[in-house]
């Protein structure tokens, strides 16, 4: 497996299908050499290496694409799922898991940066727009838009919040289900209108879907579609979320849209990207930075929200190791984000219970 191609990909706003073309392989193609490190035998691997490495170079990037290595440990981390152990737990005197998923609003940490992404996503919930939140795995997309629903109810907004169902969603038909345009307007009517008896032709439903999207707002709502996983999305699909944020009623909007999504999705947004250039022109992108700087008062929060001081747990020099772990090289970017951290301390508290020692010490982290 070869995943390195589509991080840097993603990272810098490269299209699949034009590394695919530069390459002078079928897309499927591609795909098959990044998720199983080889290629149709109707293919010379070696020359295919060259026209990537080159194409890369055109674009600035020198990073080692084609190692085929394990994944060094701090990206291992990252995917891999830490748990504190029951030995932990007592060592250190923990009541809860400070590194459980939050359950109140203030368990969710909010840096300057976080709390930009929340309200950027909250005034197009209740005002309306088009945004796209692009962030890494773990970065807490998900926690946002947890937060976005909790905080709607908790303060009593008029606002109907449509989550189509992405459970099996994928790509392409080949490898899963597709969210299409017909899929989400399903997914309106049963929140908007769930009683309503659904027209049979494309056109009737469509203006059905328009007219109950009307009566809803002159009632007093306003209407929001979330789709997470939006990396996923077909570009067809991309396109026609411009075509339902274009349904109003005079000069009012009837439903804004918020994508939430991996880094394939700024891909995917991206202005060099003709096929949506429509969507492109119209749809705001914010991306969910790594902690950075905020690493310290992160920790401090999710452990004072488990009842416990940061540094009964670990020492300062303990967290200038994590994040130099979590940051390994240039090319491979920072993995500082909540999730890595939470694996990595986890696994250095784990240890630390096992060792007998106090605290976690730079050392510890180290060698986890």
């Amino acid at each position: 497996m070869n995943l390195h191609l589509r991080q840097i990909a993603a990272r810098h706003r490269l299209r699949m299908a034009d590394i695919a073309t530069a390459a002078g392989i079928s897309r499927p193609a591609l795909s098959a050499l990044i998720h199983h490190g080889a290629l149709p035998a109707r293919y010379e691997r070696a020359l295919i290496d060259t026209r990537i490495t080159a194409f890369l170079r055109q674009h600035g990037i020198t990073a080692d694409w084609c190692a085929t290595d394990e994944p060094s440990p701090e990206i291992a981390m990252l995917l891999r799922k830490q748990s504190l152990t029951p030995q932990a737990r007592r060592h250190f005197q923990l009541a809860s898991d400070p590194f459980a998923d939050p359950t109140t609003p203030e368990d969710v940490f909010l840096s300057g940066d976080i709390r930009y992404v929340r309200e950027s996503m909250y005034q197009v919930a209740r005002h309306g727009g088009f945004l796209a939140v692009i962030g890494e795995s773990g970065a807490g997309k998900s926690t946002l838009r947890e937060d976005l629903s909790d905080r709607i109810r908790r303060e009593e907004q008029a606002v109907i919040v449509i989550e189509p169902y992405v459970l099996a969603m994928e790509g392409t038909d080949s490898i899963g289900k597709t969210l299409r345009s017909q899929h989400i307007a399903e997914a309106i009517m049963a929140c908007v209108a769930p009683l309503a008896k659904t027209k049979s032709s494309p056109e009737a439903r469509f203006r059905q879907l328009h007219e109950s999207l009307r009566d809803s707002s002159r009632a007093g709502h306003s209407h929001v579609l979330v789709i997470e996983e939006a990396h996923s999305l077909p570009l067809a699909t991309l396109k026609h979320l411009k075509r339902f944020r274009e349904l109003k009623d005079g000069l009012r909007p009837l439903l804004s849209v918020i994508l939430i999504g991996q880094p394939e999705l700024g891909v995917k947004l991206s202005e060099h990207n003709p096929e949506v250039r429509e969507v492109v022109q119209r749809i705001e992108i914010v991306t969910l930075p790594t902690l950075g700087t905020n690493l310290g008062d992160y920790l401090a929060h999710r452990f004072r929200r488990a009842g416990m001081a940061l540094d009964k747990v670990a020492d300062r020099g303990a967290l200038e190791a994590l994040r130099a772990k979590l940051t390994p090289t240039r090319s491979e970017g920072s993995l500082l984000y909540p999730l890595a951290v939470h694996n990595a301390l986890a696994a250095a508290m784990n240890r630390a219970a096992d060792l007998g020692v106090p605290q976690v010490t730079a050392d510890v982290i180290r060698n986890v």
